[in-house]
């Protein structure tokens, strides 16, 4: 299991509490934007928008603020911006590869914000194409546990759609496909009425650096920093933390 889910799983755990809901908020809507300006504003023909728009609902984010993301991105309200997407690369504490996902309306910004981040916290910026090989694009799922359902089960109703591993995460399973297979998955386990929190294209690392206690700790303290840019959408990292390791971070 790839210290990217665990701390996946934590991130998403905490976000209801989290005091930087607001900034949660805004990169959610503004995926919602990016989405309907790049496929249409109707979810029913655009399964990007439709898997932005059900992260958001499920983040708590207003139904109001997604549906005027969506217009601004159609075209259908004035305000809307050119946002850009740019993939940073560098290392982070421990030899830890590190991807960044900017989605912003101003590059010398977002540069700027990653760069500051890395120096900071004991990582470095790199070259492209020194990082990226490490990761795959695959379709991700997280299927919230609930009531009887088992990893079987989940794995039972996502494997003719495609889906090439489901990882038990604690709270949650984790449903690994090709990206190219994310929309299929997803559709069996609505056919099935199993309930999911999220389905998106994400970067999952091919090997993982294993860290302690401490190096944990670094590497999460740069991701943080990272993801204090509103730039920022997705920081992934080749990280592995054992479940003491994650049990002990989440004591601290």
């Amino acid at each position: 299991m790839s210290g990217h889910s665990k701390w996946a799983t934590t991130k998403h755990k905490k976000a209801a509490i989290d005091a930087k809901r607001g900034q949660l908020f805004a990169k959610l809507v503004k995926n919602v934007e990016v989405a309907a300006r790049t496929g249409g504003g109707d979810p029913a023909g655009n399964p990007t928008l439709f898997d932005a728009i059900q992260k958001a609902k499920k983040s708590s984010v207003p139904n109001d603020n997604i549906d005027r993301a969506v217009k601004r991105g159609s075209g259908l309200e004035a305000g809307g911006a050119d946002y850009q997407t740019i993939m940073y690369e560098g290392y982070g504490p421990g030899g830890v590869a590190v991807l960044v996902e900017c989605l912003t309306d101003n590059r010398n910004r977002a540069a700027s914000d990653v760069r500051v981040a890395f120096t900071r916290n004991g990582g470095s910026l790199a070259d492209p194409g020194s990082v990226s090989y490490l990761f795959t694009r695959k379709g991700v799922v997280l299927v919230p546990k609930s009531g009887e359902l088992g990893e079987d089960d989940v794995l039972e109703t996502v494997l003719d759609a495609g889906a090439e591993e489901v990882n038990d995460l604690g709270e949650a399973f984790e449903v690994i496909s090709e990206a190219t297979d994310l929309v299929a998955v997803r559709t069996a386990l609505q056919g099935a009425e199993i309930d999911y929190d999220s389905a998106e294209a994400q970067f999952v690392p091919a090997t993982q650096i294993e860290v302690d206690a401490d190096g944990a700790r670094k590497v999460l303290r740069l991701i943080d920093a990272l993801e204090e840019s509103d730039d920022v959408q997705n920081v992934f990292a080749n990280f592995d933390a054992s479940d003491e390791v994650m049990a002990e971070l989440e004591n601290d």
